[in-house]
């Protein structure tokens, strides 16, 4: 069994649990329950199902939209602040196990680069997640360079988790299996990252970094296309797309358990820039598994599991 690091592992408190119920109204009861109480634990339950996978570190992340919910911005300031205190108190309670990524108020940026700073300086948090959009504004906006121009200098991993959309697409309309984790999620969150490189976001701060789970929400198989479609429709920064993923760009395999994607990702990305995540406790009972049997070569297999997110985001 190779040791791990596991990057997209969530948690609930009671600062984000008022934004993550209503995101369960269409599950059953008895699963969210269930769910509640996977999230809420730290303790042994958490800790075993991380022992059977082989994971040595998690890094935790709030679970939903968490304050980006919000309207209005002084609440959400609040809230991101006491969740990330929060998570710091249980991660001070198991330091050689947990690590965590900030909670952020992004309807406001100098907020948000402020929250950032403080959670890795002194609460030593190693980058954010940020789920999609905050009411509508992506991270392209102009309004968030102060936070992007903060997180470049902190050389903060910022990761990206899916959320909605702004509104239903009407493609998948009347196909309600497709709009959330079979297609949907991924079609928004890979439309959000390519927001980003075309907006110019690394081409204005080039030592940011973007963490997308996935295996990249397809970025990594499309490169040529990006390339090849890119300058004949109005492509106006220096760099193809193409490079602007491979230099600004990681990936993990978060609910993508499947050998060709995942040899894809590493010849179109290289073999630092793949990792691995279980999204626990949504998807975590396949990833250990997968991580240990997929045929790859044991160093790579190695730098996937671990060291590609150790050296990311300066753990142990």
């Amino acid at each position: 069994m190779v040791k791990k690091i596991a990057l997209e592992e969530h948690f609930l408190d009671p600062a984000t649990e008022p934004y993550w119920r209503p995101t369960m109204v269409d599950v059953a009861p008895a699963k969210t329950a269930q769910l509640f109480d996977a999230l809420t634990n730290f303790g042994e339950q958490r800790l075993a199902v991380m022992d059977k996978a082989g994971i040595a570190r998690t890094v935790l992340s709030i679970a939903g939209s968490g304050v980006q919910a919000e309207r209005d911005t002084a609440p959400a300031i609040r809230a991101a602040r006491a969740s990330n205190d929060f998570l710091a108190k249980e991660i001070q309670k198991r330091p050689d196990r947990y690590s965590g990524f900030a909670h952020l108020p992004m309807q406001d940026a100098k907020a948000a680069a402020d929250e950032l700073e403080r959670c890795m300086r002194d609460l030593k948090f190693c980058g954010a997640m940020i789920n999609g959009h905050t009411n509508g504004q992506y991270l392209d906006a102009p309004a968030l360079y102060p936070f992007w121009e903060r997180a470049e200098a902190l050389g903060a991993a910022i990761y990206l988790h899916p959320a909605d959309p702004v509104a239903p697409l009407p493609v998948l309309s009347g196909h309600n299996v497709l709009v959330r984790p079979m297609w949907g999620w991924g079609v928004e969150t890979g439309s959000h990252a390519l927001r980003i490189i075309s907006g110019g976001i690394f081409h204005r701060y080039p030592k940011a970094k973007l963490v997308l789970g996935h295996l990249g929400e397809t970025l990594p198989f499309l490169l040529w296309r990006f390339d090849s479609r890119s300058a004949p429709y109005g492509w106006n920064l220096p760099k193809p797309p193409s490079q602007y993923i491979k230099e600004n760009v990681w990936v993990t395999i978060s609910g993508m358990y499947d050998a060709p994607p995942v040899r894809c990702s590493v010849d179109a990305l290289g073999r630092d820039r793949v990792m691995f995540s279980s999204d626990y406790p949504f998807d975590a009972q396949g990833a250990g598994p997968f991580m240990d049997t997929v045929p790859l070569d044991e160093a790579l297999r190695a730098d996937i599991a671990y060291n590609n997110a150790a050296k990311l985001l300066g753990l142990n």
